[in-house]
């Protein structure tokens, strides 16, 4: 039987393996399980509060662009997500992230 494990150390895990080191975003009900989590990893994650989800997605956006690695905002769903809209637009119009450069 595969060993269980909670939601919020499994999205640490992958975020780890895909060598994420930056989180933007605001703690919030459904997603305090991970920012708890983000906490303990802090040595290797770091994570932005951030004043607003659109902030959150315009940071995770320029931080690519900067920097060619994956950028991260991470926020609750509902009106949350739908805030995050204009960073991924953003990111979209300019092509990122364009793998292989």
């Amino acid at each position: 039987m595969p060993k269980k494990i909670k939601a919020n150390h499994a999205l640490i895990s992958a975020l780890k393996a895909w060598d994420i080191d930056h989180v933007y975003g605001i703690p919030g009900d459904s997603i305090d399980a991970v920012v708890d989590g983000l906490k303990v990893v802090e040595d290797e994650i770091d994570f932005y509060h951030v004043r607003h989800e659109e902030v959150a997605s315009l940071a995770a956006s320029s931080f690519t662009k900067l920097t060619g690695k994956i950028g991260v905002a991470l926020s609750i769903g509902g009106p949350g997500a739908i805030h995050l809209i204009n960073g991924m637009y953003d990111a979209k119009l300019d092509n990122i992230p364009q793998w292989g450069r």
